[in-house]
This record gives structure tokens, C-alpha cells and sequence, in this order.
């Protein structure tokens, strides 16, 4: 598809289903950096590794230790690890390239989500929210779990501090809460059953601001976009809303420290919430206001200018499209499935989504070309019309004709070393080599065993009715009495793969019918045996053809199928004396 020939105008956001993948029962995706390989966590405890340009599968992680479903899936910065949370309370850190396990930890909890260190080119901490704990900072290597404060006391100015353990049991139950890193993964933001948004710094385990929730209903989902700029929020109250954040891209605990300080007449929450509203405040609120339906996996598109999410509703697959300021551009509507994630490619206009019944659908735009780009006044019709040339269309003017002198200065330099960098990855090291694709492994293709023949047609037979049709029809009824004798051929003689079925009753009869009876030696009867083992309208004519239309006159000969012309010789081979 060219680029240029697209009209600019068409929204940015995908139409129409494009592809499926199907592999197992998938239940989870996610996309790397780039957008070229898609992870897929299946219910047998598998990773499915995508190429998302061939739709081809690129590499399998198998774990043998791990055999329940997948929960999570999350890639590093640069592609080279991925971390898979299982719903058998594990989490494993996979080499991308090698396919092998770095290592495993096992946690109290059933972990719903786990994200990996957005900072670091090689990740060794996460993040994890369990089934009914608090979120927590676990330490993959060493297993050590840092459990994050999720509820401020309205009594208490400080806080209690959190305990720091190797998978300690006896912690609190809580329901299920959301959490995220920033951009950097300085800061991780919380989302907790008050309705209530905590910005943590995991590392001191201190809370820095405290940002409440209209409704103070439950926040399920959390996520940041891409340049970090805004925070998305799916809460019980069935409403999608988005949070801008008004800190800095960086050095944001720095700046939290400033605004602390400069607030000095509050104490306790109150000062927490302070700071919250100077941190993040209300950008937008998406929900269906007919329907009210609950919200599946909502997410930012690449570039952060559309949001979508996914009908939390049984039985149907759509998605919902809005635009950053607040307006519903689209609605999908997708197979009579339910809908249990969904992802939005981070450079293309293309949605993936996963199904209940583990398939993943492609969702992309459906584009339209416009060829007035490449001439201003080209006009598409929509029949033939009759052109009518103008008296002057194709005569010579010279000086009209004369080439205009180019402004352009062709002595100036022209930059083709310099590469400029992408917005969407502004913050990429250029030192450190990104993953963006695996390398094909070919599987050799498994050699067909084909089908023997039946021994009429394999075998020779006698040289002096080799050609007659009763002696074909003779052969074919040897053959089938030898299968009604034995219908199992492989296990008498074992010289046959395939296990041969068995005739019916009425076949037995109709075969029994055949064998009994006479066959007469006038050409008539021949003729029409023949015909019926055959299939030859004319069993008496020379079988001579070119393949098309023409075919011999003559009579065959008896007991022949050709003419005395057209008869097959046998041919002698005289061995060269030069050789």
C-alpha cells in the first residue's frame, strides 16, 4: 500500500477484521516496543511468540514445570525479556532469543497482572497484583516481595511501614487492586478499593500524593500512554476516565518533594490529596451512558490520541473508539463471542483482540486511495464520458513550453547520514540494540506415506489376456475376495500402513452376485464388460488420441486395445560401441 496515495482525512483507527490467529486457547497478549512480535499466554501454560509482519509463529517458551493458564504477559524495554504470570501463583522470566528460563518465582497469591521495570534494558524487579493481596515488588531474582501500601489511615499522619520479606504468608486480604509504573519507573501508581489513586515511590515505600475519584468506586485497570502524558483508569462505576499527569517527565520525586515542602499549613491526608491535585487532575470521562456496560481492557492507541476498550458484556465482541476529546468515533462489532483482552499496535492503526474462545482478531482500517496526489486536477467518474479535446490542447508554444528554473540550490548539501528519531520512541538508547525480530527456524516437512495401490493394478498379469476386460474384471474380483477373506490386511501380511475398513453386508452380496456370474464369450457381452470396467462409450474402437478431439477409426485388435497400426512394439536398445 503506498503512503501517498492514502487521503488524509480517513480517521486514524481501525474498521474492519482483517485476520485471525489461532493457536490453542489464547488469553492474554502483548505487543513489544516496536510492534513487530506479539506475545500470547495460551490456558495451557505456553507463550506463543508472534511475528506480527509474517502472522507466523516466531518462537514457543514451554515451561514443564508450569501447566495452568496465563494471566500476564509483559515485555521489557528492549525486547529481550519477557515476564509471563501464571495463574499457578508463578512468575518466570524468559530470554527471548535463547527461549530459555531465566528464572521462576512462586508467589502466596495468584498474580492477575505483572509488569516489568520500564527503566531498565534488563529487568529484574516487577510489579505484581495478586488475586487478593496488595500490590507488591518482587525481586526476581532473589525472590524477595516489598508489599505496597494501598489504604491511608484518616487518622494517622504517617504511615505504618510495609513489611519486607521473602514470600511472608499472613498479609492483610484485600480485594483486587491496580497498579502501574510511570514512564521511567520512578513512581508507581496504585489504584485501591476507596476509589483512590496512591503515587508511591516503591523504593522508600513513602506516599507521596493521594488523588480521589469521584463515586469512589473500585479502580480495576490502570495504564499510562506512551509518552507518559496521561493515565487511563477503568473503575466499577463503569466509567473509562483519563487523568493528566502535570509532573515532569522527569525527576518527578524531586518535583513531589518541592510541592511537599511548599505545603506547610496541611498535615496527614489532607496534604496528601494537596499534592494529588497539583500531580494529576480529570482530562476526560468515557462511558456509555445508555447501555452502561462494564469495560474490558481499555488502552491508549500508539500515538495517545484515541481511546478504545472492549464490552465487558457476554456473548458479544465489540469495541468501543473514542477520540481524546471525548467524542465516539467507532464501534466494532466482532463474532458472538465474548471479549477477554485487547491491545492497540504501538506505531499502526491496528487493534488485537482475544476472544473467549482463545482466537485473536485483527482488527485494521479499511483504506481508500486517492490518486489526486499525484495530479491536483485528476477526477474520478464513476462511468465512461466522451472527452471533447480543445481546439489548442496540442499546439506547439514555445514559450510556453520553456522549463521554469528550479529555486531549489543544488549545490547545497543533502544530510542522508543523520537519522532522526521517532517521537513515540524518543526515549531509546541508541547504544543499547533493541530486539524487533526473531529468526526463522524452517520445520521440515514430514514424508506423506502414500496409498498402495490395489494388486489388479500393481501386479503384471498373464501375458495372454493382459489386455481383455475379463480378465480385468477377473482381477479386480480376485482382489475384493481376498478382502472379504481378510478385510485387515496390515495385521495378516503387515505389509500395509493403513488399516483397511471392512464391507458392508450388502457389498458382500453384490460382490458374491458378481463372482457367480457366467460371463459369456460374445463380443457383445465383451464389449458392454468392458464398457462398465472402463468407462469407454466405443470398447471396440482403436484408443488412439491426441489428447483433445480426434481419436482412431479403426477396430482394435483382439484381445488388444490398439490398431495393427497403432499397436505398442516392443523396443530394443543397442548399447553405443563408442561408449
Amino acid at each position: 500500500m503506498n503512503a501517498s496515495i492514502i487521503d488524509p482525512l480517513q480517521g486514524d483507527f481501525p474498521e474492519v477484521i482483517e485476520e485471525y490467529l489461532e493457536y490453542g486457547v489464547m488469553k492474554c497478549i502483548a505487543f513489544n516496543r516496536r510492534g513487530t512480535l506479539l506475545a500470547a499466554g495460551c490456558s495451557d501454560g505456553n507463550c506463543i511468540i508472534w511475528d506480527f509482519e509474517t502472522r507466523g509463529i516466531a518462537k514457543e517458551l514451554r515451561d514443564k514445570d508450569c501447566a495452568a493458564a496465563i494471566t500476564s504477559v509483559c515485555w521489557s524495554k528492549y525486547g529481550h525479556r519477557i515476564l509471563v504470570s501464571a495463574a499457578d501463583k508463578s512468575l518466570t522470566l524468559w530470554d527471548v532469543m535463547s527461549g530459555k528460563r531465566i528464572t521462576r518465582t512462586v508467589l502466596q497469591q495468584t498474580p492477575l497482572q505483572a509488569r516489568l521495570h520500564p527503566g531498565s534494558s534488563t529487568p529484574t524487579i516487577c510489579l505484581a497484583c495478586p488475586l487478593s493481596c496488595a500490590p507488591m515488588i518482587v525481586d526476581l531474582i532473589t525472590g524477595t516481595t516489598t508489599v505496597l501500601p494501598v489504604l491511608i489511615p484518616e487518622t494517622c499522619s504517617e504511615l505504618a511501614p510495609s513489611s519486607r520479606n521473602k514470600l511472608s504468608d499472613g498479609a492483610p486480604s484485600y480485594s483486587p487492586t491496580a497498579a502501574c509504573f510511570n514512564k521511567y519507573g520512578d513512581l508507581v501508581y496504585v489504584g485501591n478499593s476507596k476509589g483512590e489513586i496512591l503515587i508511591i515511590d516503591y523504593k522508600r515505600i513513602q506516599v507521596y500524593a493521594v488523588v480521589p475519584i469521584s463515586g469512589g468506586a473500585v479502580v480495576k485497570n490502570m495504564v499510562f500512554s506512551r509518552n507518559g502524558q496521561y493515565i487511563l483508569t477503568n473503575s466499577n462505576d463503569r466509567t473509562i476516565r483519563i487523568y493528566e499527569n502535570l509532573l515532569p517527565s522527569k525527576d518527578e520525586i524531586r518535583t513531589l518533594d518541592s510541592i511537599s515542602e511548599n505545603i506547610n499549613d496541611l498535615e496527614g491526608v489532607e496534604k496528601l490529596r494537596a499534592v494529588g491535585s497539583k500531580s494529576l487532575t480529570l482530562f476526560r470521562e468515557f462511558q456509555d451512558s445508555i447501555t452502561k456496560i462494564h469495560w474490558k481492557a481499555p488502552c491508549f492507541s500508539g500515538d495517545g490520541e484515541w481511546v478504545v476498550g472492549g464490552s465487558a458484556s457476554k456473548g458479544e465482541h465489540k469495541i468501543y473508539i473514542w477520540d481524546r476529546a471525548g467524542h465516539l468515533v467507532k464501534i466494532l462489532e466482532g463474532p458472538k463471542e465474548a471479549l477477554i483482552d485487547l491491545a492497540w499496535h504501538p506505531v499502526h492503526p491496528i487493534v488485537v483482540s482475544v476472544s473467549l474462545a482463545g482466537i485473536i482478531y485483527i482488527w485494521a482500517k479499511d483504506y481508500t486511495e486517492n490518486w489526486s496526489t499525484f495530479a491536483p486536477d485528476f477526477k474520478e467518474l464513476e462511468e465512461n464520458e466522451e472527452y471533447v479535446e480543445r481546439e489548442d490542447e496540442f499546439d506547439l508554444n514555445p514559450e510556453t513550453d520553456k522549463i521554469k528554473e528550479s529555486d531549489v540550490n543544488e549545490d547545497e548539501e543533502v544530510d542522508i547520514v543523520t537519522v532522526e528519531k521517532d517521537a513515540a520512541f524518543s526515549d531509546s538508547d541508541m547504544s543499547q540494540e533493541e530486539l524487533c525480530f526473531l529468526p526463522a527456524i524452517p520445520c521440515p516437512d514430514e514424508p506423506e506415506q502414500p496409498e498402495k495401490c490395489l494388486e489388479s493394478f500393481s501386479k503384471p498379469v498373464d501375458t495372454n489376456n493382459s489386455g481383455s476386460p475379463l480378465s480385468e474384471e477377473a482381477g479386480l474380483n480376485g482382489h475384493l475376495e481376498n478382502h472379504v477373506l481378510s478385510p485387515l490386511e496390515d495385521d495378516a501380511g503387515g505389509t500395509y500402513v493403513k488399516r483397511k475398513r471392512k464391507p458392508s453386508e450388502k457389498g458382500l452380496e453384490l460382490q458374491a452376485e458378481k463372482v457367480r456370474r457366467p460371463l459369456k464369450a460374445n463380443g457383445s457381452n465383451l464389449q458392454e464388460s468392458e464398457c462398465r470396467n472402463t468407462g469407454d462409450p466405443e470398447p471396440g474402437r482403436c484408443r488412439r488420441t491426441d489428447g483433445r478431439k480426434w481419436r482412431c477409426s479403426h477396430n482394435a485388435l483382439p484381445n488388444q486395445r490398439h490398431c495393427e497400426r497403432h499397436l505398442p512394439k516392443p523396443r530394443f536398445h543397442q548399447l553405443d560401441e563408442n561408449v
